[in-house]
């Protein structure tokens, strides 16, 4: 968890160092967060039938070596295919984790547990943006990566003597044409969002991308209908309590969790923030995120589920409007700081809510199943969080530059597109620098100017869905 934040500061500095655009830039996340999100459910079946202990080893291991090459990655394919192998072994720990715990303890103890177990989720991404803006700005963005070798080491040595192992005994071979059908149909899906901002929203690639998505994700649908145990049990659907409480992690991470990755670029691509600053900067909306949880515990002794989520999209969607409205007018940081303490607050509340919320909904011998799926959920939410805000993000900064550059740079042939992706992607003086030095002054001016109505125009979209995340919430949960 701690790996899907900790490049969020890091992600101007690896542009710079390799060569990237902003579309690079977000494949550095979601290239992680993709094969993440598409594995989780096959691997906490994979845990039942083969020993969550085992597979928790095996993915620490994944994990750690992949660490080491993502740190030692001399270009951005090699660093996106080390990412991938690292959300192998992310997603075989984090589903055999969540059973782990589920099958350790007694139902009267999982409240507590759940609790505990929320803080730590919350507080390991929370931190990422701090940690890796620290590590970046003194010692590089390399050792982001390789800071996990010496834990990794520390936590399968503490697995080895503390876990003990446990499986289902019912648990079938694995569903392999669902995992195909899924991973592939999502992957189609994103790479059409985030290569648009290239190849044109109502281009022939974008559109073949996202019908290949469709239909095989509908193929999905139909294999999972007809197997006789499969990764995901579709009848859950059924329930609108697991709708609700799905609706609710699509939205908080969509709006709320993926502001983990854009308000780090925001403060040094718009503000100018060094990467530990930016990093520091971040508190704000990480220490609600560490204390969230166990205020939430407090509050499920008084309040229903239904409330508890409701209220705090609406606190999401009133940060993420906050910061928007000091972004379009220039408050700067002072502003900013509150709305994002209280999207952190609201993402606090919402981070073991509505895992709580999925898991209960499930019978307690598919613990693998269940934490797949609420796991799934909220990274398959900020996957399309980051790719539809960071096209927002992409498509108003292109506009607002090629509108005012053009009408301030006469007589300049100028590849506005490109140099739209080089300052959104966080390297705006590489940007500026390229251009006539008789420009330059009034280059600056039109970077800051479209970069601050692309982070506006994102933060707003974030608003909107936290608030129909809510309203939908309200609406499907049981009271």
């Amino acid at each position: 968890m701690l790996d899907s934040n900790i490049v969020a500061v890091s992600l101007p500095a690896i542009a710079r160092n390799l060569h990237g655009e902003f579309a690079d830039v977000e494949w550095v996340v979601s290239a992680y967060i993709l094969p993440f999100a598409a594995l989780l459910v096959p691997a906490g079946a994979l845990a039942d039938m083969l020993g969550r202990k085992r597979v928790l080893l095996i993915g620490l291991s994944v994990f750690t070596l992949a660490s080491a090459l993502c740190g030692l990655a001399p270009n951005l394919p090699v660093l996106n295919t080390a990412r991938a192998l690292q959300a192998v072994g992310a997603a075989l720990q984090l589903s055999s984790s969540m059973a782990v715990i589920t099958h350790g303890f007694a139902p009267d103890e999982r409240r507590r547990v759940y609790a505990i177990w929320g803080t730590v989720l919350g507080f390991a991404p929370s931190l990422g943006p701090v940690v890796g803006g620290l590590v970046t700005f003194y010692f590089g963005w390399r050792w982001a990566f390789l800071i996990n070798l010496p834990i990794g080491a520390v936590l399968i040595a503490l697995v080895f003597s503390s876990v003990d192992e446990s499986r289902d005994p019912h648990a079938q071979r694995l569903d392999i044409p669902g995992i195909v059908l899924f991973g592939t149909g999502l992957f189609s899906i994103v790479w059409a969002l985030i290569g648009a901002n290239n190849a044109g929203w109502g281009s022939a690639t974008t559109l073949a991308k996202l019908a290949v998505g469709a239909a095989l994700l509908y193929g999905f649908v139909l294999v999972e209908r007809n197997h006789p145990r499969p990764m995901l049990d579709l009848s859950l659907f059924r329930d609108k309590t697991f709708v609700g409480a799905a609706v609710a992690m699509l939205g908080y991470a969509a709006s709320a969790q993926v502001m983990m990755t854009l308000l780090p670029l925001y403060l040094q691509d718009s503000l100018g923030q060094s990467p530990a600053t930016a990093g520091l900067a971040m508190i704000p909306f990480a220490l609600p995120l560490l204390i969230g949880p166990s205020v939430g515990g407090k509050l499920a002794h008084h309040m229903t589920s239904r409330a508890i989520l409701t209220m705090a999209l609406v606190m999401v969607s009133s940060g993420d409007a906050l910061i928007a409205l000091a972004i379009f007018n220039g408050f700067g940081y002072s502003l900013v700081v509150v709305g994002m303490a209280i999207t952190g607050s609201g993402a606090g509340l919402l981070n073991s809510e509505t895992a709580k919320a999925q898991i209960s909904a499930v019978p307690p011998e598919r613990a693998g199943m269940a934490s797949g799926i609420a796991s799934a959920t909220r990274f398959v939410g900020i996957i399309f969080g980051l790719a539809g805000l960071g096209a927002v993000l992409a498509e108003v900064a292109e506009s607002n530059l090629r509108r005012f550059g053009q009408s301030a740079i006469s007589g300049q042939t100028i590849d506005w597109h490109a140099l739209s992706q080089k300052i959104v992607g966080g390297d705006a003086a590489g940007a500026i620098s390229s251009l006539p030095l008789r420009v330059h002054e009034i280059a600056e001016h039109a970077v800051h100017s479209s970069v601050t109505h692309g982070f506006g125009a994102a933060l707003s979209a974030g608003a909107v869905i936290a608030l129909c995340s809510g309203l939908f919430s309200w609406r499907l949960l049981r009271r």
